[in-house]
């Protein structure tokens, strides 16, 4: 295919990767179809607001006047498509297996409307080998040709939501072509809104190249997650230790511990990887032993609170516990698979009494993982409410919240992200333990 201004781009699911991907056709003058299958969404998007914090209503209500982006629920409009982008979610179920359910869902309800000529990609963190055995079969089944009739791509995405430097087409796009002619469909499909593609042999090389990224990330940060324990023990701070090692201009890049892993990728990602390689005879045990170590940081956490809450005599059992932050990360609204919610339950499970406060997460939304808790609504910031808990547990900082009131409000604080640095010397050493 060729991209031009009488194309038209259908992108589905509008999330956290494809909505932004959506408005970035959009502003280039492309006609843009998101596709979602919550109603709510498609209903607010074509009403001009925005479900995600750092993605500004007023870009969404100016695209959908200028009639470049509309969203429905209506698959088969997706026959007026020149090009289908598939981002939807690729989770692990409860075995830390892949779960491919959306993917092929998606797919399936896709091969109804095809016509030839279409361009179709994947952006779903997955598996090498995914775009193949999930997309090709299926739509080689119905009896189309890929490479010919079809032509399919696998180009991962890459999202740092609330991250202001990066925006959806600053950020280079690799893409890998199930055959050569894909492959030039595909760039074709990113070359008009990304400042760069990177074409790779191959959607299998496209595949793993989003695994490394975020195996690297994890890897790093169970590393140095393991060091903070270490530390603790020690009594020695290690975001000194890790400040002083970053003034070393060459070989090292500075990771941050933290309560555990969040968002969409890192904590799921290496599982792919590691599932596959068993049907190669490989056992990827560096990747695992990571892995491992970030599952645990709540537990040491948790612990880290039994001692704070020991210093005032009191056990977790029966105590009030606030949690700040139920985001994965600063600044945003994004709580998917956010440690925040292993903290709760084990708090919970231990018998405390927990609540949370989070300015970007007002009520907790229903998801399949942490359903017991939809509906809970964040508690207020201020001196009453704070002060009437026995312990608070800094989880995920925002820019907007105040550490000085925290830490007048507050009895006893357990920070895991260095929050209270700020803090008198005083103040620290009388309320606060890191973790």
């Amino acid at each position: 295919m060729t991209l031009s201004p009488k194309s038209t781009i259908a992108v589905i699911g509008l999330g956290y990767v494809g909505l932004p991907l959506a408005l970035a056709y959009a502003r280039d003058g492309i006609t843009t179809i998101g596709f979602d299958i919550d109603q709510a969404k498609t209903d607010a998007i074509n009403a001009g607001r925005s479900y995600i914090k750092h993605i500004d209503a007023g870009d969404i209500a100016k695209q959908i006047k200028s009639g470049h982006f509309k969203a429905t629920t209506d698959f088969s409009r997706l026959t007026q498509a020149d090009a289908i982008i598939l981002c939807v979610p690729t989770p692990l179920d409860h075995h830390f297996e892949p779960d491919l359910s959306y993917v092929i869902s998606t797919i399936e309800a896709v091969i109804p409307h095809l016509k030839a000529g279409q361009t179709i990609s994947l952006e779903s963190t997955t598996y090498p080998g995914t775009t193949e055995e999930e997309l090709v079969s299926r739509i080689e089944a119905a009896g189309f040709k890929v490479g010919q009739d079809i032509f399919v791509v696998y180009s991962p995405e890459r999202e740092d939501p609330g991250n202001p430097e990066y925006a959806a087409t600053n950020i280079p796009k690799v893409v890998g072509g199930h055959t050569p002619a894909c492959l030039e469909a595909g760039k074709s499909l990113y070359g008009s809104v990304f400042d760069q593609v990177v074409p790779v042999s191959s959607t299998q090389v496209a595949e793993l190249t989003k695994l490394l990224e975020n195996i690297y990330r994890s890897v790093n940060i169970g590393l140095v997650n393991e060091l903070k324990v270490v530390a603790d023990a020690m009594g020695i701070d290690i975001w000194e230790v890790i400040a002083a090692a970053s003034t070393k201009p060459f070989g090292f890049k500075a990771f941050y511990p933290g309560p555990g892993l969040g968002g969409h990728c890192i904590p799921i990602d290496p599982f792919y990887l590691t599932w596959k390689a068993r049907e190669f005879g490989v056992h990827t045990r560096f990747i695992e032993l990571a892995g491992e170590i970030n599952r645990k940081m709540p537990a040491h956490i948790v612990q880290r609170c039994s001692e704070a809450l020991n210093r005032g005599k009191k056990s977790v059992n029966g105590s009030k516990v606030l949690l700040i932050g139920l985001a994965y990360k600063p600044n945003v609204d994004d709580d998917r698979e956010s440690p925040s919610y292993e903290l709760m339950n084990r708090l919970t499970a231990m018998g405390a009494n927990v609540a949370y406060h989070d300015p970007y997460v007002p009520v907790i939304r229903p998801s399949r993982e942490h359903s017991h808790w939809a509906g809970t609504p964040s508690v207020n910031w201020d001196q009453a409410t704070i002060s009437s808990y026995d312990l608070v547990l800094i989880s995920t900082w925002h820019a907007c919240l105040n550490v000085n009131e925290l830490g007048k409000w507050s009895q006893f604080i357990v920070d895991t992200r260095n929050a209270t640095a700020a803090l008198p010397p005083e103040v620290r050493a009388a309320k606060v333990i890191k973790a």
